[in-house]
Parts: structure tokens; sequence; C-alpha cells
């Protein structure tokens, strides 16, 4: 394999983001590579190696791109090649191409901001169900790797630990579940111009509406505000951090399969950030 795309894949596995690794499986009659043939494309769209050029290769890169903002992880894609659309300008090739295209790097991902008890139990579960996890707190006592031995636990100021430790992208899943209220706010600020599939900030109603309000006031747009799932949590009457860890992963899995969160609320629906979550989360 060319060795510039083993480095991109490394990493893609190491650091992120994702990105896909083209490789040709199938050829039939004359076609402008072999089988074998790899390309990795990147998400700012860039490219490494070829599987050919010419019109099929970037109707693959539309493909590849298409998946990244998927939930899918590999797709197969097959093409005939016509004469004079398969490679370069005046190459003629008249077969067909089948090319499987597969996700690679930093995958789905939970992060967490608040070590107190409600956030070390997600971080539990979510590494049980094959999320990355990172966790965020700026409190030493609970941001270390004795408390919260799952995943990468982050202990530095938060715009410190956003500018260098912390990467989101748009498979991160992020949830908000502080001690309080401020920490709360200054998180949600902090993330408005961030990429993320998911950001929930656990609370009661009340304290969503006020936290909203006062981040208007701050210049936080509404378009903004109006993506933060809030209260977080499917309603399974949960009490306990365990119980509330697995509500809230519950409604990540809904969001990341694109299930009807109104409909898995029905027939009730506030039960994660009433009074007795309050009382847990730290």
């Amino acid at each position: 394999m060319n060795e510039a795309i083993l480095k991109a894949i490394d990493k893609a596995l190491k650091e992120g983001p994702e990105g896909v690794l083209c490789t040709v499986v199938e050829e039939k009659g004359s076609t402008p590579r072999s089988m074998g043939a790899k390309m990795w494309l990147a998400a700012d769209g860039s490219t490494i190696g070829t599987i050919g050029g010419g019109i099929v290769e970037h109707h693959v890169i539309d493909e590849a791109l298409k998946l990244l903002k998927s939930n899918a992880q590999v797709l197969f894609y097959r093409e005939s090649l016509n004469a004079k659309e398969a490679g370069d300008e005046g190459a003629i090739c008249g077969g067909s191409l089948g090319v499987f295209l597969e996700v690679i790097g930093q995958n789905r991902e939970v992060v967490i901001f608040g070590a107190g008890h409600v956030g070390k139990a997600l971080a539990r579960v979510a590494t049980l169900t094959g999320y990355k996890v990172t966790v965020w707190d700026d409190r030493r006592d609970f941001a270390n790797e004795d408390n919260i031995p799952w995943g990468h636990v982050v202990c530095s100021p938060l715009k410190e630990a956003l500018d260098n430790e912390i990467r989101l992208h748009n498979k991160s899943y992020v949830v908000v579940v502080t001690r309080g209220h401020a920490v709360d706010k200054e998180i949600v600020q902090a993330l408005e111009n961030k990429p993320f599939a998911y950001l929930g900030v656990i609370g009661s109603k009340h304290k969503i509406a006020e936290m909203k309000k006062n981040l208007l006031k701050v210049g936080v747009s509404q378009h903004f505000l109006d993506k933060i799932h809030a209260p977080i949590g499917l309603p399974i009457k949960a009490e306990t951090p365990e119980e509330l860890a697995i509500s809230i992963l519950a409604e990540l899995i809904a969001v990341e399969k694109g299930a009807d969160l109104s409909t898995l609320r029905l027939p009730f629906y506030n039960t994660i950030g009433s009074k007795e979550t309050s009382s847990v989360q730290n």
C-alpha cells in the first residue's frame, strides 16, 4: 500500500478526523486501474493515491463524501466505464469497476463535560457500548484516571481543553452534566461554533430556559440554542446516576440511528432533568 496512505490512516485512527479508504475490488474488461488500487479521501475532500482518475474517480469521491456525512461505515460502488469516461481525457476503457469504500478513523465519540456521578456513570456505559469517550472537568479530584478509568480524561481550564485537547467533529455526541448552572452556561457558549452530532444539557425545563435566556443576552444565536437537547435522556423514570446514564446513552443511540425521539418519549416526557436529577448530577 502507498506509504502516504498508510500514514494518513494512522493519523486518522490516532487523531481524527475520519477518512475513507477506496479500494478497487472488482474489474471487468478494460479499466484504468487494476484490482487492489487504493485512494484515500480525507474529510476535507483532499485525496492521496488514485483509482484511475477521470469521471469515475470523481463519482467515487462524491460517494465517499456522502458516506462521511452518513451513519454508515462501508459502501460498495460499481460503475460501467464507457468510452472516454473512465480515465484521463482520451482514454477509452469500456469495462466496469467496483470500488469498496470504508470509513476509517475516529468514529463516534461521547464527550462528557462533568466528571461527577452522572458523568462517571455515562463514561462507563458509553465505553461498554463502543463509543470513544472523553471526560472533562476542571476539578482534579474528579477528573483523574483513578476515578474515571474509561477513555480519555482531561483536567484543564475549559478554553485550553477545547483549543488543545478536545477536538470535536461531526460524530461527537456532547453531554453537559457539570456541577452547576454557571459552568454549564460557560461550556455551551464555548461550543457555539464547534462541530458536533448532538449537544445535550442536563437540568430541569426551568433551568434550561434560564440558561438559554442568559446566553441570548450575551450574543449566542437562537439557531445554535435550538440545537440543544434538553432535558436529556429517554423517559425511563431514571433516578440513580447509573440509570440516568443509561437513559442519556439511549437518547444518543437513538439520535445516531435516526430514531424519532418524540415517539420514544411517549406517553410521558419530562423525567430527566427533574429535581431528582439535580441531586445526583455532581
